[in-house]
């Protein structure tokens, strides 16, 4: 159960702390994935010694220090849960937040203040931030090519075609629920069909919502998210319909060929998580038996939060592990970085964490703790050349994010809307976003 608590404007920090002589072991990027601007420091980088904070913090506080003197209080740093721990510990300990997509998304109006925000995570993430920025503040990311696997299964151009047949369709009676995980066009869509925005925290309260306008509820992306809710809710399983994958089923298929849409209780876009998707009930169960109490995400299967003892966002299995009594032991299903940090920072209060895919016995296959790869793209030398290069104001277009754009996670190619686009885009996810905001704050 998601708890007021979980559901916050005001992160709270983590704790996290870098250690002495313990590597800062963030994969480095190959040279080529940098941009021009950003080789310089990462060439420097990979020349240092080692990973171990007595050297790579030095370096950062020749680049990071500067900048922060330079831009003050209207510097703001943030970074997600997911990012690589390391990056995390370095947020952090310059001074920025680390949040859910909830909370990042209302960093720059909840803090008009601030004029320059530096993120660290996803590129939906650093656009929410953008969407709901006030005109005279600027939203920048580290790697403007650290995408979502799960928004790239919902671009605009995949979702218009199947939007164009819906609304043909069921015309004022079609009503979207666009995940976080969604560009800020989809998002968009959600406004104009007079929708709302969700994230894994309040999911369960935009659906109920949703369900009381009366309208044929499309959830986009995830399709277990909205599995997952719909059951939170008590609807009927077997009136929920999924669409096919449009990178495995591509976007030619007509709804009508859809098998149980009129009186489907919920549409669920054929998205997923490839991070979540690895659990089974099988390593629940293997956990339970060593009376072990298993947390996991809610874009896991189904069968996986039946199974397990608890679900919620990232700010739930934080906060659920982190205000347990000493000698709680936890499995938790979720993003590898985001459980070794937990891990690291339950061990001081005498919990004890381990990730719910590390089984090594009883024939159940070990994966690991799967991170985040896109979002590890994000590294120190990222973040050092960010803020270094707008402190000389030299920072690179690609990097400065607006709403409605996009960009390839291979190429960095960006599509950017014409500043009348944007106008309506802005309005229109705005509307999905300040209903999101609405809902939760009137149940929290």
């Amino acid at each position: 159960m998601t708890r007021a608590q979980d559901i916050s404007l005001n992160p709270r920090p983590t704790g996290i702390t870098l250690q002495s002589e313990i590597p800062i072991c963030q994969g480095d990027l190959p040279l080529d994935w940098y941009q021009d601007e950003f080789k310089p420091y990462a060439e420097e980088y990979i020349a240092l010694p080692d990973r171990t904070p007595e050297n790579v913090i030095p370096w950062l506080d020749s680049y990071i220090k500067p900048a922060q003197e330079h831009f003050g209080d209207s510097l703001l740093l943030l970074a997600h849960y997911y990012m690589g721990g390391e990056i995390v510990k370095l947020v952090e300990r310059y001074g920025g937040k680390v949040a859910d997509s909830y909370a990042l998304a209302l960093q720059a109006s909840k803090n008009p203040e601030k004029k320059v925000i530096v993120e660290s995570a996803v590129h939906f993430m650093a656009e929410a931030i953008a969407t709901l920025a006030n005109d005279d503040q600027q939203v920048w990311i580290t790697n403007p090519k650290a995408g979502c696997t799960m928004e790239m299964m919902a671009k605009d151009w995949m979702v218009r075609p199947i939007e164009e047949q819906l609304i043909s369709k069921y015309g004022d009676d079609l009503l979207v629920v666009a995940y976080m995980n969604t560009s800020g066009r989809i998002k968009a869509l959600a406004g104009r069909t007079g929708g709302a925005v969700c994230t894994s925290s309040n999911a369960h309260l935009v659906v109920e919502w949703a369900r009381k306008q009366q309208k044929k509820i499309v959830f986009i992306p995830d399709e277990h998210l909205g599995r997952n809710t719909a059951a939170k809710l008590g609807m009927d399983i077997s009136k929920l319909v999924t669409l096919p994958n449009p990178l495995y089923d591509g976007i030619d298929w007509k709804i009508e060929d859809i098998d149980g849409i009129d009186a489907a209780e919920m549409l669920l876009w054929g998205g997923y998580c490839g991070v979540h998707t690895i659990f089974t009930p099988e390593q629940v169960v293997w956990w339970q038996r060593k009376n072990w109490r298993v947390l996991v995400h809610p874009e896991s299967t189904l069968e996986v939060v039946q199974a397990a003892d608890g679900s919620g966002s990232t700010a739930y299995l934080w906060n659920e592990v982190m205000d347990s009594p000493a000698g709680t032991k936890f499995a938790v299903g979720t993003e590898g970085h985001f459980v070794r940090n937990l891990k690291e920072q339950a061990k001081t209060i005498g919990v004890e964490v381990m990730h719910l895919a590390d089984i090594e016995e009883d024939g159940i296959s070990t994966i690991g703790g799967c991170g985040c790869a896109t979002m590890s793209r994000n590294d120190p030398p990222h973040l050092a050349g960010m803020l270094d290069l707008l402190r000389k104001g030299e920072a690179p277009d690609l990097n400065r994010v607006l709403a409605g754009d996009t960009v390839d996670e291979t190429t960095a190619k960006r599509e950017r809307l014409t500043g009348e686009e944007r106008t309506v885009m802005i309005s229109d996810a705005k509307l999905a976003l300040e209903r999101m905001i609405e809902i939760t704050e009137a149940a929290s």
